[in-house]
């Protein structure tokens, strides 16, 4: 379930995850490897809060990646 903050909405990894269709050992792995920024945000159990934007960048990662294996 989304979290607004200052009228911003963010999203915990699991929802990310399942929205751009990758594991979270993925997300995590390319995290670690700098193929995307760590989340800015992390609510207060240090859980990663991703915005829209920051989805979305993911998601253009996803289809290049997508579209260079086939």
């Amino acid at each position: 379930m989304p979290v607004t903050i200052k009228d911003t909405t963010y999203y915990r990894t699991a929802e990310v995850c399942r929205m751009v269709g990758i594991s979270r050992t993925t997300l995590f792995r390319w995290l670690k490897d700098g193929l995307l920024r760590e989340a800015q945000y992390r609510d207060r159990r240090g859980w990663r809060l991703f915005t829209k934007e920051e989805i979305g960048r993911l998601n253009e990662v996803v289809n290049k990646i997508n579209r260079t294996e086939g």
